[in-house]
């Protein structure tokens, strides 16, 4: 059952528990202001996999962070949660990678397709839960670069399917020069006022206006944001985060948890933190 009572609250964080432990490793080549992937670094968790076809994550995808699983009608949520980095002025956010899809490559400018549609995928990795709201607006989608693309600037047109059906393009989708590995480009902001008050549930393709001249590495993903933490000054860790100060977020089985942060510098900084999921 749902944790409703302090009591219940401080009994599921002394007695139930799920360690959490962060220790990525710095990428290079980031740019302030941006979001930036580190489902490729080293560390704790592990170095994932660049995907290939469509897929749903979950809690055993290397990658995420593991926690033990529930039986309804327990629940878990992440009770604190606390980190430093390398580098000053950087957010950390939390995100459960819900699905992905690879394979996209910067030197064709014909249509790409790709099948991420979360209304169809995931029947065994508890999707349904996972996304939040029936109407999808809790998903945040990305073009994520897993290696560089190019050195000529292209813009992508991105083909989606909306929550109630119809199917739309997201235009100017901007590849500037050479997009680094990591860099995460979000595209809910880029649904055209025509779309307006409609939610992305899918992704069938992307195609590019031009060549940027290196095929490069990247593809689609589909997260929803479970907490985040701000990091100003670097070295230090500002104290842990307690339920409170996260939202009691819930963290439903199959999550597949992983770290994203918001760059102020040329690359991410060492990281480091941990916390627990509590279950109860």
């Amino acid at each position: 059952m749902a944790i409703t009572t302090r009591d219940q609250l401080i009994a599921s964080m002394g007695n139930n528990s799920s360690r959490l432990v962060l220790d990525k490793a710095s990428l290079a080549n980031t740019s302030n202001g941006q979001y930036h992937s580190l489902w490729r670094a080293t560390g704790q968790p592990g170095q994932g996999a660049i995907p290939t076809a469509a897929a749903t994550c979950n809690n055993a995808t290397l990658g995420g962070m593991g926690f033990s699983q529930q039986v309804a009608p327990s629940t878990s949520y992440c009770g604190y949660f606390d980190a430093v980095c390398q580098n000053n002025a950087t957010t950390l956010e939390m995100h459960d990678r819900i699905a992905h899809q690879g394979g996209l490559v910067g030197n064709v400018a014909t249509l790409q397709p790709l099948a991420v549609d979360l209304s169809t995928m995931g029947g065994t990795d508890n999707v349904a839960e996972r996304k939040g709201d029936a109407n999808f607006s809790d998903v945040q989608w990305w073009l994520e670069w897993y290696t560089d693309t190019g050195a000529t600037v292209a813009t992508a047109t991105v083909a989606v399917t909306y929550n109630d059906g119809t199917t739309g393009n997201l235009t100017g989708v901007s590849l500037a020069a050479t997009r680094r590995a990591s860099f995460m480009l979000p595209l809910n902001s880029l649904v055209p006022a025509v779309a307006s008050g409609k939610f992305i549930r899918g992704v069938t393709g992307s195609t590019l206006s031009v060549s940027t001249g290196t095929a490069g590495s990247f593809g689609v993903t589909a997260t929803r944001k479970r907490f985040a933490l701000s990091l100003p000054l670097a070295n230090f860790m500002p104290g842990p985060s307690n339920w409170a100060d996260l939202g009691l977020p819930e963290i439903f089985n199959g999550s597949c948890l992983f770290p994203v942060v918001l760059c102020s510098t040329t690359s991410t900084g060492a990281l480091r933190g941990g916390g627990k999921i509590i279950h109860g």
